[in-house]
């Protein structure tokens, strides 16, 4: 049996008739930017998350560094954020000249709340709090920080769309949450997307201005703005998934019920779920020493898997200029190094998951020492 590490198809062929149907009535409009198709998903997915406020994107990594211009950072600002993150999380930062602090993740491979005081100087003016593979950050306790030290709170919610903490949707704890749609996402669109949710309406109207040339009213422009506007086909596929959101969350948490009852072996480390934290499982990740050796056996079962992410920023040939080396963040590296993410997907199909569970069991003991 093959398995690819992911299957988009599966989740259109699922809603096929209703996303063909959302694509035709777009393109019969004759109106393909920010019309009615966008202002209706908007709507849709601020009462989804929880906020007054919702302005559609062209991307996650948009909305990052929206979020941050619209808080009108000065160079060498610091933003304090995890060191295990993805590096999209960093760029939001330094596209507005601020600096990353890193902090090490916790075993919920989120930022160490216990951490992030040590590390708050007086150039500090925020902290991004980043929902990693789907379940939030301790986000009761970072809130009381931000609030100690009067520091903005962003959080990239780029792979946590649902995902509560304390019953509290992620992107509502802090100033601003920052969503991608990307199409690999839980909600997924089918090219690049993303949001910007705010319950201030100061933000929402900079936001809405800078996503369109820095303009309310066309030649009119207020701010020196860019061209961030999430298109009226991906917001009327969104709408189809999102209506159906509940399902598909639904399809995925009976995969994952699957995989943490039917996966063993004591060498490989089974994701931890934290306290009073309803993950929506955006990925699946294990960790095992012998990892090559383990990504290789897979893949000659048939298994893709991924790596999610092999090399931290902080290592990255982007950020070398920062000056950190290997070994600054321990915590960090030894998850970059051991990490790997197995299939998950929508339609995914319980012979496949049985498959998957089978050859892990049989290879997941493997070591390198």
């Amino acid at each position: 049996m093959k398995i690819n590490f992911n299957r988009l198809d599966r989740g259109y062929f699922k809603f096929k008739d209703e996303y063909d149907q959302a694509v035709i009535k777009t393109l019969e409009s004759g109106w393909y930017i920010l019309g009615e198709r966008v202002e209706k998903v908007e709507n849709s997915f601020k009462e989804f998350i929880g906020t007054r406020y919702c302005v559609g994107l062209n991307s996650g990594l948009d909305a990052l560094i929206l979020a941050f211009r619209v808080l009108n950072l000065e160079e060498k600002d610091e933003v304090i954020v995890p060191a295990n993150t993805y590096i999209a999380s960093i760029i939001g930062i330094t596209e507005n000249r601020a600096i990353p602090v890193f902090v090490e993740p916790d075993e919920f491979y989120n930022i160490d709340a216990d951490k992030i005081e040590e590390k708050i100087t007086k150039k500090t003016k925020a902290i991004l709090a980043v929902h990693l593979y789907g379940q939030a950050a301790n986000m009761e306790r970072i809130k009381e920080i931000s609030t100690k030290y009067n520091l903005y709170l962003i959080e990239d919610c780029a792979q946590s769309h649902g995902a509560k903490f304390k019953n509290k949707t992620t992107g509502t704890w802090g100033d601003i949450g920052c969503f991608s749609f990307y199409p690999t996402k839980n909600l997924g669109a089918f090219g690049d997307a993303g949001a910007i949710v705010t319950d201030n309406q100061e933000i929402y109207e900079k936001i809405k201005m800078l996503r369109n040339y820095g303009s309310r009213i066309k030649y009119q422009n207020e701010l020196v703005g860019v061209n961030s506007r999430l298109d009226e086909i991906q917001a009327a596929l969104l709408s189809v998934k999102l209506s159906n959101y509940s399902e598909l969350r639904k399809e995925r948490e009976k995969i994952i019920d699957v995989y943490l009852n039917g996966l063993h072996g004591n060498k490989l480390i089974l994701p931890k779920l934290r306290k009073g934290s309803e993950s929506v499982w955006h990925q699946f990740v294990v960790r095992v020493d012998n990892r090559d050796g383990f990504k290789n056996k897979m893949e000659e079962n048939g298994i893709k898997t991924q790596i999610h992410y092999p090399i931290p920023p902080h290592l990255s040939k982007a950020y070398e200029y920062l000056g950190f080396r290997r070994g600054d963040f321990p915590i960090t590296e030894r998850y970059s190094d051991t990490i790997i993410s197995l299939p998950l997907y929508d339609g995914m199909t319980e012979e496949e998951v049985a498959y998957v569970i089978d050859v892990v069991n049989k290879y997941g003991h493997i070591r390198g020492d």
